[in-house]
Parts: C-alpha cells; sequence; structure tokens
C-alpha cells in the first residue's frame, strides 16, 4: 500500500476509538478498517466530503452501515472467498474437539493428572454418520459440507434459497426448507450464516430447546445468531451436550459462565486467523482501492441489497 499509495497506517494491533475513526474518515479518501472498527450513520455523518470508500479488510460487514454509506456516496468493498477454507477448518477443528472431547483431555495431560489409560475413560462420539445440519450454505458451508462428507457424516442444510441440483448432488446435501425441523433432527448444528437483522438470534431460546440432548452447536459465524444467555442455561442444565464457540454475542465479553464448562470449546475469532489467509486478504483490499483509483468499480464492491 506504501508502495502505491500516501498511506497513513495505525501500527498497532488494536481497534481505533470513535473519535480517531472519525478523524481518519475526515482526512481519508480511502478507509480500510477490520471487523473491529464498527461504522454507524452519525459517524459517517461527521465524515465530511472527501471518504469515498471504505476498502473492509474481511468479508463481513456487519460492522458498517452499508446503507447510509452509500447514501453519502461512499462506496464499501469487502474480501469474500478467501477465508473460506480457513473457516471450514476450524468448523472441523472445534466439531471434532467438542465430539472427542479433545481440551479436557489435554488440560488433564497438562495439569499432571492422567493416570493411564482405561476402557471408560474419555468416551466422545465417533463423527461417521452423525446428521450434520449446516444453517447458511453459501461459500464456507459448502466447504463444511465437503470436509464432512469425507468424515463420513449426514449432511443437511437450511438456506435462504435452495442450491442448485447438481450442487446438492456434489456435496451430497439434502434440503430442509424449515429450519425448526432440522435442528429437531440433527445431531450436529454447523452455523455458517453473516449476522444480518434477519438473522439475529435465529437461534433463540425456542429454537434451542428443538434440539436434541445429544446435539451439539458449532458456531465460526457471528455471535450475534445465537442467544448466547439461552445457550448457556441449556449447557449448564444439560439440555445440549456441547458447543465449539469462535466467535460470540458480545464481542470478546463472554459470559462468565460458559467459560467455566467443560463441554464448551471456546476460542478467540480464530477461525481465519492463517498466515496465508491475512495476505490474500490484504491483496484483496489493495485491488479494491487500486481498481477504484483508476475509475472503475471495485470488484468486490458491496451492495445493500446484498445484505
Amino acid at each position: 500500500m506504501k508502495e502505491l499509495f500516501d498511506v497513513s497506517l495505525r501500527d498497532q494491533d488494536t481497534r481505533l476509538d470513535r473519535e480517531a475513526l472519525v478523524e481518519a474518515m475526515k482526512s481519508s479518501d480511502v478507509l480500510v478498517p477490520t471487523l473491529t472498527d464498527r461504522i454507524d450513520a452519525s459517524m459517517l455523518a461527521q465524515a465530511g466530503e472527501r471518504l469515498k470508500l471504505i476498502a473492509n479488510y474481511g468479508a463481513g460487514v456487519d460492522h458498517i452501515d452499508v446503507h447510509s454509506a452509500r447514501q453519502r456516496g461512499v462506496l464499501v468493498s469487502n474480501t469474500p472467498g478467501v477465508v473460506t477454507e480457513d473457516t471450514a477448518d476450524m468448523t472441523l477443528a472445534l466439531l471434532l474437539a467438542v465430539t472427542r472431547r479433545i481440551p479436557e483431555g489435554l488440560a488433564e495431560m497438562q495439569a499432571g493428572r492422567w493416570g493411564g489409560w482405561a476402557p471408560t475413560s474419555h468416551l466422545g462420539g465417533r463423527l461417521g454418520g452423525r446428521r450434520l445440519g449446516i444453517i447458511g450454505m453459501g461459500r464456507i458451508g459448502q466447504a463444511v459440507a465437503r470436509r464432512a462428507n469425507v468424515f463420513g457424516m449426514q449432511v443437511h442444510y437450511h438456506n435462504r434459497t435452495r442450491l442448485r441440483p447438481e450442487i446438492e448432488d456434489e456435496l451430497s446435501a439434502n434440503y430442509w426448507e424449515s429450519l425448526d425441523q432440522m435442528l429437531a433432527r440433527m445431531d450436529i448444528i454447523s452455523i455458517n450464516t453473516p449476522h444480518t437483522p434477519a438473522t439475529f438470534h435465529l437461534l433463540n431460546a425456542r429454537r434451542l430447546k428443538l434440539l436434541k440432548p445429544s446435539a451439539v452447536v458449532v458456531n465460526t459465524s457471528r455471535g450475534e445468531v445465537i442467544d448466547e444467555n439461552a445457550l448457556t442455561r441449556m449447557l449448564r442444565a444439560g439440555e445440549i451436550a456441547g458447543a465449539g464457540l469462535d466467535v460470540f454475542e458480545h464481542g470478546h465479553e463472554i459470559n462468565p459462565r460458559l467459560r467455566e464448562l467443560p463441554n464448551v470449546v471456546l476460542l478467540p475469532h480464530m477461525g481465519s486467523a492463517t498466515v496465508e489467509g491475512r495476505a490474500e486478504m490484504g491483496e484483496k483490499v489493495i485491488i479494491n482501492i487500486k481498481t477504484f483509483a483508476d475509475g472503475h468499480r471495485p470488484p468486490d464492491l458491496v451492495v445493500p441489497s446484498m445484505l
């Protein structure tokens, strides 16, 4: 970016506060935020006339008021597709960690408590033959489905629109028009849908109660899709067998009762955290900015109607 543009960089690996972010928008033609930089309508109203492009470093744009930006003549771009394989890998990692009780075994070994092998200790569950219900069958959901097939799982999905028959055949995926009916019949639920007004608390208390007591929930998408308090209550009561969470409803402020549970695996939003993924995201940001600077539409332009 320094080679191509006149750039002001924030060297610290922390987010700007609200006032500093507004000042950055006032003095820039292009802003490159990350998912922790929340940009709402009131901030955009203070941005002035100079800002013309918000080139987001990341695929999700729920932290940006895209509608308000477009109304003010500010385009928004993102970096779709880059984190697909990395996030799908993490979904399977969490799924395995919960069902095979890997963190419990690791904690026992690190504490020096292991007394040797026993036939009934650390019993988890086999993945082969289990029903996996994927909520959101976009790029990441489909990548999860391909991995699940390798493990011998039965793939089911609920999506806003049904996939084409040839894609369903390729993924051996069974479509459920009713989310409620799918939830009641799955062994594992994988959440791979973005956070939008329509998906906020998509898994609310009522829907969580539809799950079998032996079910496991994995979320590598957005924390707001699940009612975290309801999930915590049900996990503590044994009404859900376990959960693997890489994202949380209130960012890094995690329900302390959730951290206490042995049947829950919590990660600090690591789903896209690979060296390769971060580099590719940066390349996409630069391509979007360079294309825009050359007078063309950014290839990864976010259109409000897409959200």
